[in-house]
């Protein structure tokens, strides 16, 4: 009963502590916009749109154990969908983003299919591959896609009644796509299909064994991964207004993955840690060193993963583990000094009890006298005699013959 008592109550103070940790973030993001700069504003709105690109890289890399290297592929799928159609069928803002949604699902489902049969560095050649030839191909569409010149958008302007700028309220507008994507990735990690994903990811024999279908789940792992990254690509086209086959290089793909990496695998906050990652690390890197801000950004990137080998987001665990392993040496070592000081007192006052050599000499008078070994090893009786003993006025002088009785 008291184990019970005890897992509802700890359980209950996780729940405050993250209803609270919901609250304070909440809170700062909706006043960041009017505390910011507007390009302060902009990093920040690419931050959270970055954050769903990873968290659909999550699905599947983090809670999947699949690799992809292509994740850029459908990014940049989602942001030409959205321009295609705001460009060539002047459709609203708001229209593409469901379309987006669904055909990037529908392209990852029809890219998981090949992918079945692949795992490890073959599935990762193959999902580069995709982001290899997308740049190429998106440059031949030239009627569609604009070729090499890239289309040109209208960006998302706030209402009247807004009383916003426009960064202000396209932040506010990508926070909340965002705060639903992550929502949704949330719950869905919590249902059937999120447990399928994490057996299908530590023992794939072992779920097929429970009953998962594996050929399903994996499927769906790439449909959903391809989702957030439509989605992602989507809320690209709204910020930029313009879009680009040199903008979605395999580079890309790289860099969010080495973001999902940087910020935690297999955690929910990991992509928005990542996100930031992705989106403030070249930019410091290209003010520390202009001739190679590469450089700065691998040694960054290996700096953090030395540091927190499991990512931003498991970097507080580790603080807190070793701060839990050394508080209770710190502790034990501080209660061993009092005793170690107390060890000279305890002696002074054992010999200050102990009653004294001058005053027990009386009673050795009564007591037989030790008889003290000579240099050469016999024993004597020795005395000691005073002046005034008479035994010393009748002693015989060493080497004198012995007296008689008439002597």
């Amino acid at each position: 009963m008291n184990t019970i008592t005890t897992a509802l109550g700890t359980d209950r103070a996780r729940r405050l502590r993250a209803a609270l940790t919901v609250l304070l973030a909440g809170a700062v993001a909706v006043g960041a916009p009017f505390y910011f700069a507007p390009f302060q504003v902009f990093q920040l709105t690419m931050v959270l749109l970055y954050a769903v690109a990873l968290a659909g890289l999550n699905l599947l890399v983090g809670f999947g154990g699949q690799i992809s290297l292509g994740h850029g592929a459908f990014f940049a799928a989602g942001a030409y969908t959205a321009a295609v159609m705001l460009d060539r069928y002047d459709t609203g803002h708001l229209a593409t983003l469901p379309v987006a949604a669904a055909g990037c699902f529908v392209l990852g489902l029809g890219f998981g299919v090949p992918a079945l049969r692949l795992r490890g560095l073959y599935l990762a050649l193959v999902t580069l591959s995709f982001a290899v030839f997308l740049p190429p191909l998106l440059k031949r569409l030239e009627p569609v896609t604009g070729g090499s010149m890239g289309l040109t958008v209208d960006k998302l302007q706030p209402p009247a009644w807004s009383g916003l700028a426009e960064d202000q309220w396209m932040y506010f507008v990508v926070l909340t796509v965002t705060a639903v994507a992550l929502l949704l990735a949330r719950n869905l990690l919590r249902s059937r299909v999120g447990r399928a994903l994490l057996a299908v990811r530590d023992n794939e024999s072992a779920a097929e064994v429970m009953g998962v279908r594996l050929s399903l789940h994996k499927t769906l792992a790439f449909a959903w991964s391809a989702m957030f990254a439509g989605v992602a690509g989507c809320l690209y086209t709204w910020v930029i207004g313009f879009v680009s086959p040199d903008s979605f290089s395999f580079v890309l793909s790289i860099t969010l993955l080495a973001g999902l990496v940087v910020g935690g695998l297999a955690s929910l906050y990991g992509p928005l840690l990542g996100a930031a990652f992705v989106m403030y690390v070249p930019s410091v890197s290209q003010d520390l060193s202009e001739a190679a801000p590469g450089v700065v950004f691998g040694l960054l990137i290996i700096t953090v993963m030395f540091v927190a080998p499991t990512g931003l987001a498991g970097l507080p665990g580790r603080v807190l583990g070793a701060v839990a392993r050394r508080l209770p040496r710190t502790i034990a070592a501080l209660d061993r000094t009092p005793e170690a000081d107390s060890v000279p007192e305890a002696n002074s006052v054992s010999e200050a009890d102990s009653p004294p050599e001058a005053d027990s000499a009386p009673e050795a008078d009564s007591a037989p006298e030790a008889e003290p070994t000579s240099p050469a090893g016999s024993r004597r009786p020795v005395t000691t005699l005073t002046p005034a003993d008479p035994a010393v006025v009748d002693a015989e002088p060493v080497g004198a013959p012995p007296r008689t009785e008439k002597e």
